[in-house]
């Protein structure tokens, strides 16, 4: 029993924080629903993001070229998450880290090279 006494003693804060946390939380949520004026309007219910009204139906099939273009981001997106810490610790790793830098970019360019020659990024 005093393991589980001495087990608990050590999750008490974060029982205490995620407690306070929630706590806090629902308390804003609802301050803002009392608090605030709840008056929607025509402008403030139509969409925002594109500019103009939805047409269709949302669960339509999309095309591949935006699959492509978000993986593609990713990609150039963890390379350049990559190339920070290796271009800070540079010193430190030396040759071998240099070339294994080299090679993993190499590999990304070949890649977006493919993805070139294949019309991957043609928009038509």
């Amino acid at each position: 029993m005093a393991g589980l006494e001495t087990l608990l003693a050590e999750y008490l804060p974060i029982l205490i924080f995620l407690g306070v946390a929630v706590g806090l939380a629902s308390i804003m949520v609802i301050a803002s629903f009392i608090v605030a004026r709840q008056r929607p309007d025509p402008e403030k219910l139509s969409p925002y993001e594109c500019g103009f009204e939805p047409f269709g139906d949302a669960r339509r099939q999309f095309d591949v070229r935006f699959y492509l273009v978000a993986i593609l981001f990713i990609i150039f997106d963890l390379e350049v998450a990559f190339l920070f810490p290796w271009a800070v610790s540079l010193a430190e790793i030396g040759t071998f880290g240099f070339w294994s830098m080299m090679i993993f970019l190499g590999i990304l360019t070949i890649g977006f090279v493919y993805e070139w020659k294949k019309g991957a990024l043609e928009w038509e």
